[in-house]
């Protein structure tokens, strides 16, 4: 994806941050003015990096006619500003949330959106829209999804006589395969995929972060297993590290410095465009017998205010957005960078995604999609996260490592049931 923030929805589920450069933009009145006048509705986004995108939805506002719609870009941190917003009379009557929302839900900052969203509940992809439900209610609505996937140059593996990898035993052997004097195997990122994978890997293993029963998902000794099977990608040199730029950017893939690496949708474009029909896309592959494949999405959802004066007339302008205009969400998805409505019906009739890597990238994600669940929170992902570096860059023992994540994620977990 071109700009930063879009892809943050993604990264903060691995837990990395990104450094590239945002286009500027420039903020708009509110409609409330900051002094809780509460004339009109206020929306809120983050500042996306693509070009078009404020003009967009700008021109969506605008074209809804039951209330005047002023929208705000915010750049910066736009997490930390709407959670102090909210807790005013002058934030924001409709807004985007990143990732999982227990905490809004749980502070009785945002508002149940259920029947708004009921009517194509089943069109969603489920996976992006399970972050926004809690006790069977819908929360926040998908706006539009991001995913990750690996990337591999066809030429490169015939070369080598490797075919595209469908676990992650051949996905080992294919990096170690591929590594040459002039390139490496893979690319998972400049810390060798520390920032990135998350739990993509334990997925992978037929696990997850947090399981269905709300307990957590990768106490097994499958876990261990994988990670460290990423660990052997690392200590065998098969990774490549400290390229000019990092995952999120395709250029050391299509500059030959990788066979394969691990991106994002966004970046498929370019990729095609320097490449042509020379590469393939794939899930992260399955490891072992209970394994599946295993590709991140995520998802901003636009929620609205409890604090709102207007909350009748916000939900129904959410509604009017996210539900009712598809044609907003196709254009909002596709004109201004690469990714997939939220809505299964919208990325099945999108032209741009109905061939070739394109289309692989769609069933992907709907087949294979997983999504940080509400009840994963920043405290489980900086325990899981420092796990992981040490098990991959130190090479420090996987079970050990995992006991004191699963310690972590149990403390958090019966947290959020006393609340």
């Amino acid at each position: 994806m071109a700009g930063i923030e879009r892809r943050r929805v993604l990264a903060a589920g691995s837990g990395v941050a990104l450094t590239a450069a945002l286009a500027s933009a420039c903020g708009s009145n509110t409609g409330r003015g900051g002094d809780g006048s509460g004339a009109g509705l206020s929306q809120w986004y983050h500042q996306y990096g693509e070009p078009g995108t404020e003009r967009a939805v700008k021109r969506y506002a605008a074209a809804y006619k039951k209330a005047h719609v002023s929208v705000q870009w915010r750049p910066g941190d736009y997490d930390r500003q709407t959670a102090a917003a909210l807790l005013t009379d002058s934030g924001p009557d409709v807004f985007e949330v990143n990732g999982p929302l227990l905490d809004q839900i749980q502070g009785g900052q945002v508002v149940d959106l259920t029947a708004e969203v009921e009517p194509v509940k089943d069109d969603f992809n489920q996976a992006v829209l399970a972050p926004k439900i809690w006790q069977g209610k819908v929360w926040g609505i998908p706006q539009v999804i991001d995913m990750q996937m690996l990337y591999y140059r066809k030429s490169a593996l015939k070369a080598a006589g490797v075919a595209p990898p469908a676990s992650v035993d051949e996905l080992v052997d294919a990096a170690g395969k591929l590594t040459t004097k002039k390139a490496k195997g893979l690319f998972l990122g400049n810390d060798g995929g520390v920032g990135v994978l998350s739990g993509t890997p334990l997925f992978a293993a037929g696990l997850s972060l947090i399981g269905e029963d709300g307990k957590v998902g990768f106490d097994d000794p499958a876990a261990a297993r994988v990670l460290g099977k990423i660990r052997q990608l690392y200590a065998d040199k098969s990774l490549l590290l400290g390229a000019p730029t990092d995952w999120s950017d395709p250029s050391a893939f299509i500059q030959g410095l990788t066979a394969m690496q691990w991106s994002g949708l966004w970046a498929l474009p370019q990729i095609k465009k320097a490449l042509g029909d020379d590469f393939g896309v794939l899930p992260f592959p399955k490891d072992g017998s209970g394994g599946k494949p295993s590709v991140p999405v995520g998802a901003y959802g636009s929620a609205v205010s409890a604090r709102s004066k207007k909350k009748a007339e916000a939900k129904a302008f959410a509604k009017w957005l996210w539900v009712e205009r598809t044609d907003f969400q196709q254009d909002f998805a596709l004109s201004y960078g690469f990714h997939i409505p939220a809505r299964i019906s919208l990325a099945k009739k999108a032209k741009q995604l109905q061939e070739g890597a394109a289309a692989d990238a769609v069933r992907f994600a709907t087949e294979h999609g997983y999504a940080e669940p509400l009840l994963w929170t920043s405290a489980d992902r900086t325990a899981y996260q420092d796990a992981l570096s040490r098990i991959i860059k130190d090479g420090a023992n996987p079970e050990s490592e995992l006991k004191g994540v699963v310690r972590k994620v149990n403390a958090e977990l019966q947290r959020a049931k006393r609340k």
